[in-house]
């Protein structure tokens, strides 16, 4: 099976590779990244417009042009975009990046704790969340930068803040909405005391589900 990978943040790509290599080896990878649609998001103050969708249509053709038999967008601040993509390309599996992490996260009992470091994310993500699910979110500020900026430990840090933080609030599981969180897991695990589910995990088990039912 050949899997398209398309990333908008580049601390994606290790992630969700090493996901892959963990857990469905034999699945062949193809990367795209345009680190600049996170950007222009935050830049242009017109959120998922009519050229941005075009930008992710493109992309989509793109992975299909090259044989791939699913894709999987890692960026969670793009839904709308990813679902149209999902659209044209139906019945190929064609994922958004917190889906499968949703789903398993709506069968849990209690609220669920969800933190991100990208501030658009908290705005596209809660309402793909089943009504039943009660949802409590944090902004981990300064993770994303500290990543930029190479600081792994300040980054896994400041999440794992807001972790322990939403476990004090009554959480009972925390999900960590990007696929360049995941490095933070344990951090969060310990901070918390709670379960964390992470995009990435969640997402090859899903993929490999629809693709190898077997």
């Amino acid at each position: 099976m050949r899997i398209a990978l398309i990333h908008a943040l580049a601390h994606s790509v290790a992630p969700i590779n090493e996901a892959f290599e963990r857990d469905w080896p034999e699945a062949r990878r193809m990367n795209l990244l345009d680190d600049s649609l996170s950007a222009d998001l935050a830049a242009s103050g017109r959120g998922l417009d009519a050229a941005m969708h075009e930008r992710f249509m493109r992309l989509g053709h793109y992975a299909v042009d090259t044989g791939a038999d699913g894709i999987l967008f890692t960026c969670s601040a793009f839904g709308p975009c990813i679902e149209a993509v999902a659209r044209a390309h139906a019945p190929m599996p064609v994922l958004k990046p917190n889906e499968a992490m949703i789903d398993e996260a709506a069968q849990g009992e209690g609220p669920l704790g969800l933190v991100a470091t990208f501030a658009a994310t908290l705005q596209s993500m809660p309402p793909e969340f089943p009504p039943g699910v009660a949802l409590q979110t944090a902004l981990a500020a300064g993770a994303l930068e500290a990543l930029d900026a190479g600081d792994t430990t300040r980054h896994d840090a400041l999440i794992a803040e807001q972790a322990a933080a939403l476990a004090a609030r009554g959480c009972t599981r925390i999900a960590l909405a990007q696929f360049s969180m995941a490095r933070a897991r344990a951090a969060c695990e310990a901070a918390s005391g709670l379960p964390v589910l992470t995009t990435v995990d969640s997402a090859v088990r899903a993929l490999r589900r629809r693709l190898k039912p077997n």
